[in-house]
């Protein structure tokens, strides 16, 4: 029976391997075709509705203060993880949604969307779900973004809000204080329909656009927030009805209204983390 150290050891090696690209050899996979290759079909473009309560979101975006400078905006961005529990409007949210999310174009017959942010093959084949806790005119609970019309969905509510996002990030108590805390969901297909066993890794590298999007719209309407990888899929697969196998929860982050002074107040903490060495 393997050590602990070996199994470690073994895990570590094949995450190596995952990232080289060579965690298979191409030899055994003479022959295969993707399922693009074989000409099956595609799979949906987005996923449908969930209910029927779904509600046009704000396009109209003059209302906002849009810092337009690009470098300043590119400067300006940090983690933020203290917020200060003013309410966000919902322009301001659908703003967050359309610049990260939002479908600029279809191609084709239905063949490909093109977003506001990059996707390896145009296949976007993450969902957005987020839960509200401090948006005007929105009920607090879960949501579903629906990009084909830029609306979103109310999914429910949840039994303490706050303390479901503390475990849903894996106790970080923090991000239960953003206005909004996004969750991004996989549907697998999407992406192994044109890439197959290749699929995997290249969907790690697009989830990665998407919050960096997230950051620099932010920043750029005076909102912050930071992403987290530290996910408990369990927990919010079951809230959002995703079976973790087809469609599986992997990447958040919580974005909230923010001052300079908060942020003072943010790296004093860390200050205080790294004196008493937590």
């Amino acid at each position: 029976m393997a050590t602990l150290q070996e199994k470690v050891e073994k895990r570590i090696r094949e995450g190596r391997e995952f990232v080289s690209c060579w965690e298979f050899d191409e030899q055994d996979f003479e022959g295969y075709l993707t399922d693009q290759e074989q000409k099956l079909p595609q799979p949906a473009l987005s996923k449908a509705p969930m209910t029927d309560k779904g509600m046009d979101l704000p396009k109209d975006f003059s209302e906002l203060s849009i810092d337009n400078d690009f470098l300043h905006v590119i400067n300006s961005r940090e983690s933020h993880r203290v917020y200060t529990g003013e309410a966000m409007s919902l322009t301001e949210l659908s703003y967050l949604l359309w610049c990260t999310q939002g479908v600029k174009e279809i191609r084709g017959k239905s063949y490909a969307t093109l977003r506001t942010v990059p996707c390896g093959g145009a296949r976007h084949e993450f969902e957005c779900y987020f839960a509200v806790r401090n948006v005007e005119g929105l009920e607090p609970g879960l949501y579903h973004y629906l990009p084909m019309h830029h609306q979103c969905e109310f999914l429910g509510v949840v039994d303490d809000l706050d303390d479901w996002v503390s475990r849903s990030l894996c106790g970080q108590r923090w991000a239960a204080t953003a206005n909004v805390v996004f969750y991004y969901s996989a549907v697998f297909y999407r992406a192994e329909w044109r890439y197959g066993i290749s699929s995997h890794r290249v969907l790690l590298i697009d989830s990665g656009h998407i919050t960096e999007n997230m950051y620099l719209a932010a920043t750029s309407i005076g909102l912050g927030g930071c992403a987290i990888g530290a996910v408990d899929g369990k927990t919010v697969d079951a809230a959002l009805g995703l079976d973790g196998i087809e469609e599986a929860s992997f990447y958040a982050m919580p974005v909230g209204k923010v001052t300079a002074k908060d942020k003072a107040k943010e790296k004093a903490f860390y200050v205080f983390v790294e004196e008493q060495g937590l």
